[in-house]
């Protein structure tokens, strides 16, 4: 689960299996359910894997078992998505000052900068972002939206324009004078780095909640 409108969904799904009464915390990943005697787990699993995430059962043995399971899924969520966010500081600071300078400036440019863009925003639009885009495929799949819905799109608008822009808009635009070239080369902006802007801050939260 990746907000609150996860967390609901999952909820939903519990507390549509008949006698089963589901409270699900997003902030902690669990779910108390009260069930009629004799509904198997396997089936309140079932209920949450059709919602389009995963559950396990509590696990049996000493006390202190399910904390350190817990704790090893944290770990693991926390060294992915570190790796992710020092990708994407890599290639953040470079490519907002260059976007920013180049759409401003436009007599800065030089040939081939457009690909030096794309080239950095690249690995951060897609690789850095994938959790992101990752999580709004699998709710499109189930009909579904959440935040990841809305970082995903964003990713992709402000990448996909900046190339147009680039690309072709810059093309029709030749010659004129400075003001001319800021209001209307790349269609008044580049926006590479917003995508960057984005995946950073929202990686950077992801870890911190992890």
């Amino acid at each position: 689960m990746t907000c609150a409108a996860c967390a609901a969904r999952v909820q939903k799904k519990l507390n549509g299996l008949q006698g089963v009464s589901a409270a699900v915390n997003y902030a902690t990943g669990t779910a108390r359910v009260t069930t009629p005697a004799g509904l198997p787990a396997r089936e309140l699993v079932a209920a949450v894997e059709r919602a389009g995430y995963t559950a396990r059962e509590p696990e049996g043995g000493q006390p202190g078992d399910e904390d350190a399971a817990d704790e090893r899924d944290a770990a693991r969520d926390a060294a992915y998505l570190k790796r992710r966010l020092f990708v994407a500081l890599v290639f953040f600071v470079p490519l907002t000052d260059l976007s920013l300078m180049l759409s401003l400036i436009p007599s800065l440019r030089f040939a081939g900068w457009q690909w030096l863009l794309v080239g950095c925003a690249a690995p951060v639009a897609l690789w850095c972002a994938w959790p992101f885009h990752r999580a709004a495929l699998k709710n499109a799949r189930h009909g579904a939206a959440s935040m990841d819905t809305l970082v995903s799109l964003g990713i992709i608008a402000a990448c996909g324009w900046s190339v147009y822009a680039m690309f072709v808009l810059d093309r029709a635009e030749r010659g004129g004078s400075f003001w001319q070239l800021l209001i209307h080369a790349s269609g008044g902006g580049i926006y590479l780095e917003t995508a960057a802007t984005v995946t950073t801050f929202l990686l950077a939260g992801r870890l911190y909640e992890a």
